[in-house]
């Protein structure tokens, strides 16, 4: 970030994208700022240069952090770009790391047109040629090589916040007007009422393996019995987003371009559930009890009827100007280590393309059900983070079908860890962070007995005489 001292700095598509999540045209933002909008359009273009005292008088006006909106996508995009060209297939390339951060920051579209291409190629490459073989026959088409990352993209270039379904689950929750308690049958009362939609829970001999489903001719939302009470809420106000905000929701995923069906599909879905999530926990009132239970989890989950993974999903979302939270990062895993859910509205790396580091102690919730652990992590270039975890049970399966467990894990930078209610006594500037890597493949550090494979960046080195503490041992020079 720029000093007070009047430096000029040419931070175009980082202007611009500030002004995006805001809303704003530039007009708008200019007559907020006592700009000429000719002078916007210039600077968002790298023409003109934005000084330091602008910056500040746009965190002023519009209560921005400039520290998270100024550096969170451009981190996340040149992890992605280190992790592509840290592919074999670059081997011959050298790429200064400079580079790749001056892409990142510059070229934000280009460093998803290369997440996109590298995301097909790695398809193809496992074998699937048969959807590249329909991708090269559809002249003109739209490939989506992967639709969960595609929306998963989408999701992260809107910080995971979505102010229409916000606004929309507020006015819902003013017009019912109930306490958490009493929201399933609020729900129900207005999809039969308003909709003439019946919720019904049935048993799970006629559900067999399905948890929800919606019959249109019928008008009837079904229910599984084996869905608990925080999940029944959670269909009930999905199945609201569907009938009451599918304007809003078909208004979003139109801007996201064209899309394949299957990732327009997804998104559509992802986006009822984000309208339920805001139903259950109305954002003024949440974001007022996570500030004041210094986000306790469990307290909140409590307070608003809801469960444990719902809640810090919720907290990654808490993204409205004005009324940030802490801007969280969520994953969850299953006991092999497939992930299964991730979300950030901060700066932690996630590897698209391989697992997570076994030294994360997410994987140890599994050895202490119901025990709630915490961590502080470090990665190889110094950035920690402070992170809880622990195993959730999703709808009960009945036996002798095995019974489902994930585990969650809800962190933040170490510079925001002091509000939360888990950080309280800890050291934070002093405390010795666990040393891990976004994976196996992409970490460098030596000598760690839980490396499952040696990283792509380095030459295997095998020595017959000799056993290390790690299974792989490799060169420290890295490969060209």
């Amino acid at each position: 970030m720029p000093s007070a001292s009047g430096k000029k700095l040419f931070v175009g598509p980082r202007f611009r994208r500030i002004r995006q999540q805001l809303g704003l045209s530039q007009t708008q933002i200019a007559e907020g700022l006592g700009i000429s909008p000719s002078y916007i359009n210039l600077i968002e273009r790298n023409q003109r240069p934005v000084t330091a005292q602008i910056l500040l008088r746009l965190a002023e006006t519009y209560d921005l952090d400039l520290r998270d909106l100024a550096t969170a996508d451009e981190d996340r995009f040149f992890a992605e770009l280190n992790e592509i060209f840290s592919d074999p297939l670059f081997r011959q390339i050298e790429l200064p790391k400079q580079e790749l951060r001056d892409l990142a920051e510059l070229c934000p579209g280009v460093t998803h047109a290369l997440q996109r291409l590298y995301a097909a190629y790695t398809e193809a490459r496992r074998g699937e040629t048969l959807v590249a073989a329909q991708m090269a026959n559809r002249e003109g088409s739209q490939f989506e090589a992967n639709p969960i990352e595609r929306v998963r993209d989408l999701i992260e270039a809107n910080r995971n916040y979505f102010p229409e379904l916000e606004t929309a689950a507020e006015n819902l929750r003013d017009e019912i007007n109930v306490p958490a308690e009493a929201l399933f049958a609020a729900l129900a009362t207005r999809l039969r009422e308003k909709h003439s939609i019946v919720t019904r829970i049935m048993p799970v001999d006629v559900m067999r393996e399905t948890l929800r489903r919606f019959d249109r001719h019928r008008r009837q939302l079904l229910l599984s019995e084996l869905v608990d009470g925080p999940g029944r809420i959670f269909q009930l106000a999905q199945q609201l987003g569907f009938v009451e905000c599918g304007g809003s929701i078909d208004a979003i995923v139109g801007r996201a371009g064209p899309l394949e069906d299957t990732a327009r599909r997804l998104y559509r879905i992802t986006l009822a559930n984000y309208f339920a999530a805001a139903a259950m926990m109305p954002y003024p009132a949440f974001h007022s009890a996570a500030e004041a239970l210094s986000y306790d989890v469990h307290v909140l989950a409590q307070r608003f009827n809801a469960g444990f993974e719902q809640v810090c999903h919720r907290l990654t979302t808490l993204q409205r100007p004005n009324a940030r939270g802490v801007p969280f990062f969520m994953l969850r895993v299953d006991n092999a280590g497939n992930v299964s859910k991730r979300f950030s509205s901060g700066t932690f790396p996630f590897s698209k393309f391989g697992g997570t580091c076994p030294l994360w102690n997410v994987h140890s919730t599994f050895d202490m059900p119901d025990r709630l652990l915490s961590q502080v992590i470090e990665l190889p270039d110094g950035t920690r983070y402070f992170s809880i975890a622990q195993t959730v049970r999703r709808p009960v399966a009945p036996y002798p079908q095995p019974q489902p467990r994930f585990a969650i894990s809800l962190g933040c930078e170490i510079r925001h860890a002091s509000k939360l209610v888990y950080a309280a006594g800890i050291d934070l500037e002093k405390v010795e962070g666990t040393p891990i890597g976004v994976n196996c493949r992409l970490c460098e550090r030596e000598n760690c007995s839980q490396r499952a494979e040696p990283p792509i960046t380095r030459s295997l080195i095998l020595d017959e005489n000799t056993r290390r503490v790690s299974s792989f041992a490799f060169s420290n020079a890295r490969e060209l």
